[in-house]
């Protein structure tokens, strides 16, 4: 037989190649592998032995010699450094969101008698843990993951539920339970409904809800929730009780004693959950007590963001059935509130969107990623985006993604250094709007590997996020962080098939 020489030189050299490549961790930095196993950095011991060292090995070992002793090392931390961590097959985490559609899935016929959960007529989402309802806002975001996912039929249903509380209701409750009909979440209906138009590539599904979209708008521009200010209306989030939340009631009666104060504080705190941030020091008169809430005596500057997206929509729908009086109405509507948004919400010597305190006539000190809202629905202007933009590279990106707030110690959970897929995705989104496409990439990457992160180490997907100590668990707040978690899902879901290479 004739050898073929060529080849043999090709097998043996990718043999020795091959061979250099291959490295056992416990013969190759042995004290570095007994500390990190003994320590339990993973929970699974197969983990560390698993994971490729991201420079040589010999430098990784000398490294963990030279550092080890030093009483600022950290071990975590070194592993993170030198170690690829997020090697892992991501197969069964999308398998395992797959699943959790059913797991998270509610069935008309499981409402129970003498319940405080409104029925609604078809299949919805929960958010998983204790919240065993359908929410307003969460649905949106749940619904990106459902539209990659392909299920249409739900998207449908969850519209239709939605309908079915704005026409026999007047609005969409925080979620369908009877001690939530006194509020609503951020009106994010005219976006469900602009999913589902898209996912069924056909635009008249605007027509065919326009009588709930223009009813929710109608609520929204009733009585308290509308301020007059010069040159026209901004709104508020307002909830119609001034008591205790029945499912907070000690926690907000033993707050109320404490602050002194009277009984508005009460609807402070309502307000507060309608705007979904339940609870953060953007409310707080002092911006560091919960004491000193007064939601209700700002004009947020999100809220507004989706009153102008709810007046457009109705504008668009008009269009599409020739109405076109009514259209043109509405699209006035629409420009005149994002001039005032850009009055009242631009704050020139921070160079950011901001609440605006009406009662003080002044801009919040607050600086959140609400202020992201005028790019996710092109309000700002091209050098207002850019100034947006560099704050939010140099104050808001962490490690995990992009922090709620800037205020720390506050104990709220919707503060720093928690994270939130929503606000994930309008950050993402808003700055791919402005041509700032590299900084979202940057935030969905990093979202995305702590998401993958937390749950090979948990087997969960979590409400919200530590984004600046990975190592932590999100915290704060009224509860333990819950998990589940439909929004995370869905905005893990699209982020997902947007970045993937």
């Amino acid at each position: 037989m004739k050898l073929n020489l060529k080849y043999s030189v090709v097998i043996i050299l990718f043999t020795t190649q091959a061979a250099l490549s291959q490295i056992n961790p416990t013969e190759k930095y042995p004290d570095l592998f007994e500390a990190v196993q003994m320590e339990e950095i993973f929970q699974d011991q197969k983990r560390f032995v698993d994971c490729p060292a991201k420079v040589d090995p010999d430098s990784v070992k000398r490294a963990y010699a030279e550092l080890k002793d030093q009483s600022h090392f950290k071990l975590k931390d070194f592993v993170g450094h030198y170690f690829d961590t997020l090697q892992h097959d991501t197969t069964a985490m999308l398998q395992h969101i797959h699943y959790l559609w059913n797991n998270l899935t509610k069935q008309p016929k499981s409402h129970k008698q003498y319940s405080s959960l409104i029925s609604l007529p078809h299949a919805y989402i929960v958010p998983g843990g204790r919240f065993k309802e359908i929410y307003y806002w969460d649905s949106y975001f749940t619904m990106l993951g459902l539209q990659e996912d392909n299920q249409v039929e739900m998207i449908q249903n969850m519209v239709d539920n939605f309908e079915y509380l704005i026409l026999n209701y007047g609005h969409i409750p925080n979620g369908n339970r009877t001690y939530y009909l006194s509020r609503s979440q951020p009106p994010f209906f005219a976006l469900m409904v602009q999913l589902l138009a898209e996912t069924l590539n056909d635009e008249t599904i605007l027509v065919h809800y326009l009588s709930a979209i223009e009813k929710e708008y109608t609520y929204w521009m009733t009585g308290e929730k509308v301020v007059k200010v010069e040159g026209g209306h901004l709104n508020r989030y307002w909830d119609e009780l001034n008591t205790p939340r029945p499912e907070s009631f000690k926690h907000d009666v033993v707050l109320f004693e404490e602050a002194g104060r009277d009984s508005s504080m009460y609807r402070d705190i309502r307000s507060a959950a309608e705007s979904g941030w339940d609870f953060s020091t953007r409310w707080f008169e002092d911006g560091k007590h919960m004491k000193t809430i007064v939601t209700t005596n700002f004009l947020p500057v999100d809220l507004n963001c989706l009153l102008y997206k709810l007046e457009s929509t109705i504008s668009q729908a008009y269009e599409l059935n020739m109405e076109l009086r009514k259209a043109n109405d509405y699209a006035e509507r629409a420009e005149n509130r994002k001039n005032l948004i850009l009055k009242y919400c631009w704050d020139e010597q921070a160079n950011f969107f901001v609440d605006y305190n009406f009662k003080t006539a002044s801009f919040s000190k607050q600086h959140t990623l609400a202020g992201m809202f005028p790019l996710y629905f092109n309000l700002a202007t091209k050098k207002q985006a850019e100034l947006v933009k560099d704050k939010i590279e140099a104050n808001f990106l962490k490690p995990g993604g992009v922090v709620t707030t800037l205020v720390e110690g506050a104990g709220q959970q919707w503060d720093y250094p928690n994270a939130w897929a929503p606000l994930q995705w309008v950050a993402y989104r808003g700055l791919q709007k402005y041509g700032y496409d590299d900084l979202a990439k940057q935030i969905a990457k990093r979202w995305i590997n702590l998401n993958i992160k937390v749950y090979f180490e948990t087997g969960k997907m979590m409400e919200k996020y530590d984004v600046v100590d990975l190592s932590r668990r999100g915290g704060g707040g009224e509860y333990e962080t819950q998990d589940g978690f439909g929004w995370t899902n869905g905005v893990f879901l699209k982020l997902w098939s947007e970045t993937k290479e």
